[in-house]
């Protein structure tokens, strides 16, 4: 397991002063504040940063919660496509809906959700509906006309003047979304806009995590960056317009830099000021590198990350969600920090079971299918798939039984209760496979009535929470969501279990 190399109370504290500095320096009535990345359980920042909580974000709002109110968007195409948020496997619009209940259990101000370049289509629509029947105020915004280049029209009644204002109260208002490309930068300028021609006065100023702009541009921690945004093109580069204004390197990424000269002129166009930001770095309010207190050990973990990054890659290819240049993107960011695919520890292990098994009785396990899992204590545990339950599920009950001290030979789960299940299985469903994960685990969950063994096992269930693991095959969705609900960090070889089309 990863030692912390990150410092969560450090972070919040920096990050919750240096906010508020940013708005009590102003002379501005408003702050709209771009958070980028996940507002709340921000898994790659806690895998990347050991010791980062994944809600330290929505902690610190909740610490400004009396001067903040917060709008989502969501891009319209995000919607009608199905896009998906790899962490939870849940579609992006889902995503939003979760969110606003995460942002209500932290007691944060909702103030609405945007769909940004609304299209008007059955999916976009239905989204809106389900929001507003549920009482959540919703908006629609066009792409903005003259963008990005014709900066006379973006700062018009045409352009930014045609979206409807967003009713705000608050000095502080955050403007977030479910992912990337989501709309969070035109939504803020627009708004921006609308408080000047109102007469009121508003500052813009962004909060994204990576790339940490206080790291070197080559950290593993800013390359595990570019893994995670492959698909988006995004690269990291060093902030020449910072380097020029204040003689400091700082690193920041191409669409950033890209969109700075035009985003300074219709800032600049907007508020009539010359005064302003040198730099994309200057826009940001991101402090989380001033709290990494082992730097070895966020090291080690971003290059892990970087591994998983590319196994997630080959299988998304796999199932043709990626093109082959991501896939050869995230190859490469692999070499460059020097990685292969056997350096994520429970994957070679899990390859050579399978082998192992096949050598030793090629017809019975020609198509068996093996997962390892790497312990709290640094040890392997291994499980392979039978007639009766998947890889996966033999490998949790293997793991837990060792955790629990019971001997690997030991029955947990009654045969009676397995043989039932799979009977209603088959004959109720019509569903010939083996139990997935979750059946086995309520198998075991009736077991523990009769056998107190599977009580202890039951009890280590807890414990693999942050373990890593790794299967031979890709997994159904119903396997992937329940060790996702256990907290085990999974990869998977780019192979498919069988030639059924539907059933992946």
């Amino acid at each position: 397991m990863n030692r912390v190399g990150f410092s969560a109370e450090k972070y919040i504290e920096q990050q919750t002063k240096y906010i508020r500095e940013r708005i009590e320096g102003g002379e501005s009535d408003r702050l709209y504040l771009e958070f980028g990345g996940k507002l709340v359980q921000d898994k790659h920042a806690m895998r990347v940063l050991p010791g980062f909580d994944e809600n330290a974000k929505i902690k610190l709002l909740q610490s400004l919660k009396d001067d903040a109110e917060i709008i989502i968007c969501i891009y319209a195409g995000d919607i009608i496509t199905s896009k998906t948020r790899q962490d939870f496997g849940i579609t992006y619009d889902l995503e939003v809906m979760r969110l606003i209940d995460s942002f209500r259990s932290y007691d944060l101000e909702i103030n609405s959700v945007v769909v940004t370049r609304y299209e008007n289509t059955p999916s976009v629509n239905m989204f809106i509906n389900k929001l507003e029947r549920r009482g959540i105020k919703t908006y629609k915004h066009m792409f903005t006309k003259g963008y990005p280049t014709d900066v006379e029209t973006i700062v018009s009644d045409e352009g930014y003047g045609a979206n409807p204002y967003i009713e705000v109260t608050k000095p502080i208002v955050v403007v977030t979304g479910p992912g990337g490309g989501s709309g969070k930068l035109a939504t803020s300028l627009s708004q921006v806009y609308h408080e000047y021609k109102r007469g009121n006065t508003a500052r813009y100023a962004k909060f994204e995590t990576f790339p940490i702009w206080s790291i070197p541009l080559k950290h593993p921690v800013n390359i595990a960056y570019e893994a995670a945004t492959a698909d988006l093109k995004d690269v990291n580069m060093i902030d020449y317009f910072h380097l020029e204004a204040y003689g400091e390197t700082a690193v920041n990424y191409n669409r950033d830099l890209e969109a700075f000269p035009v985003l300074k002129r219709i800032l600049h166009k907007i508020t009539g000021s010359e005064d302003g930001y040198k730099s994309p770095t200057d826009m940001g309010v991101n402090r989380a590198g001033f709290a990494i207190i082992d730097d070895e050990a966020c090291r080690e973990a971003a290059v892990q990350e970087i591994i998983r990054r590319y196994l997630i890659a080959e299988c998304s290819y796999k199932k043709g969600k990626i093109d082959e240049s991501v896939l050869e993107r995230t190859k490469l960011l692999m070499e460059e920090v020097g990685a292969t695919r056997y350096d994520r520890v429970v994957v070679k292990p899990a390859e050579d079971y399978a082998e192992l098994k096949r050598q030793q009785n090629p017809e019975r396990y020609e198509n068996v299918i093996v997962s390892a899992m790497e312990l709290p204590d640094g040890s392997i545990v291994t499980g392979r798939s039978s007639r009766r339950m998947v890889a996966t599920a033999a490998m949790v009950l293997n793991a837990i039984k060792k955790l629990a001290g019971i001997q690997d030979n030991a029955m947990i789960i009654s045969p009676t209760i397995l043989e039932a299940l799979g009977n209603t299985k088959t004959g109720i469903f019509h569903d010939k496979s083996s139990l997935n994960l979750e059946e086995v685990i309520m198998a075991l969950t009736l077991t523990k009535m009769t056998n107190p063994l599977a009580e202890l096992a039951l009890r280590e269930l807890p414990n693999l929470r942050g373990c890593i693991a790794h299967c031979t095959a890709i997994l159904s969705e119903k396997d992937e969501q329940a060790l996702k609900a256990l907290g085990i960090d999974i990869t998977t070889n780019p192979e498919f279990s069988n030639n059924n089309l539907y059933s992946m």
